[in-house]
């Protein structure tokens, strides 16, 4: 006791450290937003005032090429009939010409480092604001984390024990699906493969038969050697059906579950007793959740007829427009729910498959009451 005591102090422990550190995490990331923040509105008053800046640069060349251009049309007007102005006229046309042309020069390059400039502001704009973005969705993310942290400290130890519990039972599905395999195994090998091997053999001694004897002959062999391969045959579609029942893709889910009741009834001879009933118009379903219907009604019948050494055992499905009602009721020794069995990880598989539904699953029963599971998950469309 005292040990889990002391190992969920710790825990709270680390814990404590966690939430303080990302709360820090969460405090730097918010300055960086908010810096983040400032520097964009900083640059996006610059951004305008360098447009206004580049209107003018653009309205000034538009003006100085304007003057330029009258004032080389003025000189090469001067240089052709130079004998008739005047050697100050002609200077002064040159000098204009020249200014004006150095001016506009001057121009296009401030108006060339005014764009750069702006799309440099541009780009640093954009990379800002999915700087702010990024920073805003990622503080929203680690509030959930804190908000996820703070709200259950009182039950760390509850989920603690509930985290090992599932392990465990994780490792315990892991070793039945192992130990479910190796039965496969054998039942292939002791059954269809042997069959199978038997089945070559007669066939070279019926090519023997044949040659040696009589034809005859031969066709008893190749009698014999039918019924052997219809054995095999049996074998492979018995093994099939455990592992998924053809009929399932064929037929539905309640022609399926009728026909699988039946021959788990007539395999144990009638004892326990098993009814099957069906509530709702039979319409096709989507595939997952009639696998993992059938599953469940098999899931909780296996327990039944291994554990509750029951004189019946009652299946009823019903369906409504929005959900499937599922329930395994038998009459057998039942069990304390307060007890944790060692092999009990079959109701926890039951539970995940039903909570990958969506849906719910309670569980009753009382010693020598019987046992009742009842399970609702919602229709999905076929």
């Amino acid at each position: 006791m005292s040990k889990h005591k002391l190992t969920s102090k710790a825990l709270d422990q680390i814990l404590d450290k966690i939430i303080g550190t990302v709360g820090n995490s969460k405090d730097e990331v918010y300055r960086l937003s908010e810096d983040a923040r400032q520097e964009y509105e900083t640059i996006k008053e610059e951004l305008e005032m360098l447009k206004g800046k580049v209107l003018e640069a653009i309205e000034q060349g538009d003006r100085l090429e304007s003057q330029a251009r009258l004032a080389r049309k003025r000189l090469s007007d001067v240089s052709r009939h130079f004998q008739i102005y005047s050697e100050p006229e002609v200077k002064d046309a040159y000098e204009k010409a020249h200014e004006l042309q150095t001016r506009l020069l001057m121009n296009q390059q401030t108006e060339y480092q005014l764009r750069n400039r702006r799309d440099e502001l541009e780009r640093r704009l954009l990379t800002l604001e999915e700087t702010i973005k990024r920073a805003d969705h990622l503080v929203g993310q680690i509030s959930v984390v804190l908000n996820y942290l703070t709200s259950d400290l009182k039950q760390v130890g509850e989920i603690v024990e509930d985290a090992i519990q599932k392990e465990y039972f994780g490792f315990r599905i892991i070793e039945a699906q192992e130990e479910e395999r190796k039965r496969l195994s054998r039942e292939i090998h002791d059954g269809p493969a042997q069959m199978l091997a038997n089945v070559m053999m007669r066939s070279e001694l019926i090519e023997r038969v044949y040659r040696e004897r009589s034809a005859k002959e031969a066709m008893e062999e190749i009698r014999d050697l039918r019924k052997m391969v219809r054995s095999a045959l049996y074998e492979v579609r018995r093994i099939i059906y455990d592992l998924r029942p053809m009929a399932l893709d064929d037929l539905g889910l309640i022609p399926t579950l009728r026909k699988y009741l039946d021959t788990i009834e007539e395999y144990n001879e009638g004892k326990p007793r098993i009814t099957f009933i069906s509530i709702g118009q039979e319409k096709r379903t989507a595939s997952k959740l009639e696998v993992a219907l059938f599953r469940l009604v098999q899931e909780a019948v296996t327990n039944a007829l291994k554990h509750a050494d029951a004189n019946e055992i009652q299946v009823k499905i019903e369906f409504n427009n929005e959900h499937a009602v599922l329930l395994v009721k038998d009459d057998g020794c039942g069990f304390n729910q307060e007890e944790k069995k060692e092999n009990s990880f079959g109701l926890i598989g039951m539970k995940e498959r039903v909570d990958l539904l969506d849906g719910t699953i309670s569980i009753h029963s009382k010693l020598n009451q019987g046992t009742l599971v009842m399970i609702k998950v919602p229709i999905i469309a076929a």
